[in-house]
């Protein structure tokens, strides 16, 4: 009894052995070799734990490398080892392998990387990180969205991803900058003044505004403060990457926030028109927008004009179908009030003499 105990338990510390020694190497994994004997399209490499000699095809090794028997090198894991076929390795990946090590450190300490944009695809940008192809989504760029003024350009980013196996890089421009503009933000609002004059680059529009770099942060420009004449949407003047001249409106210290205007860097049409009108006076306009209690009309350039329902006609109408955008129409100034930004308009009080 007790000698059978003993082989047992004799029996189950070689297979442990075994087990040990034949540890299964995965592929990206870096493992050590022996070079063993030159076959016709490569060389056989004795490593450690793998149950047979794993095999190096001429075409991973370098053209400027040559390989000796006896040869103690790293090879970069190609293929895994399985009952019927051997490891693969290589030794040009080596290198690649040693980037993908240095992105996932990079991922771990948080390091910032530097990354060449190479292409816009649908969702966001293809970039390359030491010959690595990695991807940064739409959702990760500063601008919200890829642009083609990107590629070529270098970009500062924050690992997210670094899959060697699934040979998958996925990064965040965003991280980064919101990084930097935490270390800077202070510096940069010290140095800015209300009323002040500045350039920047439109990194980002939105549905409500433009978001411009000015000194590595991002400054608001609502779309109030975009232009004085009606547009619809920010991208109708705007493009990314667009440089600009704007005014600090702005500057909220607690926040940390700049408010820009681009508008405000000409001259204001309100004060223009002061002693160009009238009340009383008959004037042509253009349609910019229809409402249901009205239509805004523009009498010059970054000056709308209320022409309300009411005073559309003496009959109950619906300026949906009296006007259309575009329309020029006839117009009496009923009330006129520059400094308020408000004119009043009429049609049905025109005199028949006009």
């Amino acid at each position: 009894m007790v000698t059978m105990e003993k082989d047992k338990q004799l029996d189950e510390f070689e297979q442990l052995l075994e087990d040990s020694l034949s540890k299964q190497h995965s592929v990206a994994d870096i493992v050590e070799g022996t070079v063993m004997r030159k076959e016709s399209d490569g060389y056989l490499v004795s490593v450690k734990g793998a149950k047979m000699e794993a095999y190096l095809p001429q075409k991973e090794i370098p053209t400027d490398e040559t390989l000796e028997v006896g040869d103690v090198k790293e090879f970069y894991v190609l293929r895994e080892e399985d009952d019927d076929n051997p490891m693969q390795l290589s030794l040009s990946r080596i290198a690649f392998a040693q980037a993908w090590a240095q992105l996932n450190d990079a991922k771990l300490q948080g390091d910032t990387i530097l990354a060449k944009v190479e292409k816009t695809v649908k969702g966001g940008v293809v970039v390359d990180v030491a010959g690595l192809k990695g991807f940064i989504p739409s959702s990760q760029l500063r601008t919200g969205v890829p642009f083609d003024g990107l590629v070529g350009t270098k970009i500062e980013a924050k690992v997210l991803e670094a899959d060697p196996k699934k040979t998958k890089l996925i990064l965040s421009q965003r991280q980064a900058v919101a990084e930097q503009r935490d270390q800077m933000v202070d510096n940069v609002l010290a140095s800015l003044e209300e009323d002040s004059v500045v350039s920047g680059t439109v990194v980002r529009i939105t549905d409500f505004g433009a978001f411009v770099d000015i000194n590595g942060i991002d400054g608001l420009l609502p779309i109030s403060e975009i232009s004085w004449q009606r547009i619809k949407h920010p991208s109708d003047v705007l493009s990314l990457g667009q440089k600009l001249e704007v005014k600090i409106i702005k500057i909220d210290n607690e926040l940390k926030r700049i408010s820009l205007s681009l508008k405000r860097m000409g001259e204001n049409p309100w004060q223009q028109i002061e002693g160009k009108f009238e009340e009383g006076q008959v004037i042509t306009g253009t349609v910019n927008k229809i409402t249901t209690f009205g239509a805004f009309i523009n009498i010059f350039p970054g000056v709308e004009a209320l022409l309300p329902v009411a005073e559309m006609s003496n009959e109950n109408v619906n300026p949906f179908d009296m006007f259309k955008v575009g329309d020029e129409v006839k117009v009496l100034i009923k009330r006129f009030t520059p400094q308020e930004h408000r004119i009043a308009l009429s049609i049905k009080d025109i005199p028949a003499e006009a």
